[in-house]
């Protein structure tokens, strides 16, 4: 008795180990960017009132609106073998580890785990796992040029600061390439050519200098073949219906900020808020921090400075967005993490 309850209570300080993390990683750089400005913070400034509480509902009503495209892509991903509840499930222990690890890393890596738990078993939670990969990762490479086309380049990067325009310029167009490639190579792994870049991986991975990652990849080449055989065998309407609710997720994420920004900053560029928002959940997918904490905040402030009349009133809208972008999965995947251990299934 007293060696289980040690143990369980050994699990719950890891659990809560892992949200103290990157919550006094994210509130650190908040304190560090923000210091000179909490002493002039003026509560007054901000106006509460219904038209900002309506702002802030609906802004509850993106967050959960990213989490209903999730949900419904894992229901069309697996032809309605999960249950909304077990799809909840999923999409929140995915959001969960997203959030305790680097997001190079991706919760999503593990969600074949996940769906196994409720029922899907690995071969085809591996294969489902890799094509969520892919149309993610197809969002972006389709989305990113079209908000540069439509918003141009001296609006999008931002006038405050030439240093910073520049260098996120670089770095946006440099992250954008090696996500292309990725995603043309998943194209090619999982729908057009599987066994040929099988057999040309195996041919480059025994070459020395590559020889010593040789092992890893072809497991990566063998899981892509399983997602071809998967891919494959779906109609065009399957991948119609799961790419569209992998657009209304993402779109959920970028609305977010727009109300967030016309509940705290009325007369803010709704468009320009959200195409912004491409650029910073771009930059963050290769962010070497759990869940891009301090990163996150600090892209944000420093980005959307042109766009607020306060140092202060940035830090509200950083902080609001992280609070129901971010923080609000470390609670949420907290809550389910229970259900899940158990194996429940509805």
């Amino acid at each position: 008795m007293h060696n289980g309850m040690t143990k369980e209570n050994k699990e719950v300080k890891i659990r809560l180990l892992y949200v103290v993390i990157p919550v006094l990683i994210g509130i650190g750089v908040v304190v560090w960017l923000f210091w000179d400005e909490f002493g002039n913070f003026d509560w007054n400034s901000i106006s509460f009132t219904p038209v900002m509480a309506l702002w802030l509902v609906l802004a509850v009503v993106a967050v959960a609106g990213r989490e209903v495209g999730y949900m419904w892509r894992y229901r069309r991903l697996t032809d309605g073998d999960l249950s909304w509840w077990q799809s909840f499930k999923v999409c929140m222990m995915c959001e969960f580890t997203s959030a305790v690890t680097p997001t190079a890393v991706g919760g999503s890596s593990l969600a074949m785990v996940f769906m196994n738990r409720e029922g899907i078993n690995m071969g085809r939670g591996t294969a489902l796992m890799i094509i969520t990969l892919f149309l993610d990762e197809l969002f972006f490479v389709v989305s990113c040029p079209l908000i540069v086309a439509l918003t141009g380049f001296t609006s999008l990067f931002g006038t405050m600061d030439v240093g910073f325009s520049v260098g996120l310029k670089w770095v946006f167009w440099g992250v954008y390439a090696l996500i292309a490639a990725w995603t043309a190579l998943l194209f090619i792994g999982i729908i057009a050519k599987p066994q040929g870049l099988k057999r040309l991986l195996v041919l480059l991975f025994t070459l020395p200098l590559l020889r010593r990652w040789r092992r890893r990849v072809m497991r990566m080449a063998v899981n892509m073949e399983a997602a071809s055989v998967e891919a494959r065998s779906k109609p065009v309407r399957w991948w119609v219906e799961a790419f569209a609710a992998t657009v209304v997720s993402w779109t959920c994420r970028y609305v977010l900020v727009c109300f967030l920004f016309l509940a705290f900053v009325p007369g803010s560029d709704s468009w320009l808020v959200f195409a912004r928002q491409g650029v910073i959940w771009l930059l963050l997918l290769v962010c070497p921090t759990p869940g891009g904490s301090g990163v996150g905040e600090w892209l944000f402030s420093t980005y959307y400075a042109d766009m607020v009349s306060t140092a202060y009133m940035a830090l509200v809208v950083a902080l609001a967005w992280r609070v129901l972008s971010y923080y609000v999965y470390l609670i949420a995947g907290l809550a389910v993490i229970p259900s899940w251990l158990r194996g429940d299934r509805q």
